[in-house]
């Protein structure tokens, strides 16, 4: 335990006793990279979230879209239900290929709305990764200024 810690307070010490040295090394250019590097984390920020708002649509519209294919499903069970009772069978026949088609359409509508969801998530996770990268690259410039 003594070495592990003997180890980690050796290893803070050279970073702390090395960085006023990195600090002088601190160029123009380096500076200009990290204003370079702040304006395409906006960039992405920017796009992350207009990819998260087009998602968000996105999720609305297959939700609207499930809604639909339910109420047409219980349509056609409903006319199934009464072809039935009115002995037609041709009509019968033509409401189970009605079922089965919505069915189907409600299916796909539901895998579209979960792939939705998902591209959410990750969008929203690039957004995460995009705060952080501006955040850092802002603390970068601050310090490389401050050396300077």
């Amino acid at each position: 335990m003594r070495l592990k810690t003997a180890i980690a307070m050796t290893g803070m010490a050279v970073a702390l006793l090395t960085a006023p040295a990195l600090a002088q090394d601190v160029s123009s250019d380096d500076i200009k990279q990290d204003r370079r590097d702040i304006r395409q984390d906006r960039r992405d920020l920017r796009n992350d979230r207009r990819d998260i708002r087009q998602d968000r649509r996105d999720i609305r519209q297959d939700t609207k879209d499930i809604r639909t294919d339910r109420r047409d499903l219980r349509a056609d069970r409903r006319e199934l239900a009464a072809d039935r009772k009115a002995g037609n069978k041709e009509a019968v026949k033509e409401d189970l290929k009605d079922i089965r088609d919505d069915r189907k359409d409600l299916r796909n509508e539901v895998k579209d709305r979960r792939a939705d969801v998902r591209d959410l998530r990750h969008d929203r996770r690039d957004r995460r990764e995009d705060r952080r990268d501006l955040r850092q690259d802002r603390r970068e410039l601050k310090a490389e200024q401050a050396a300077k």
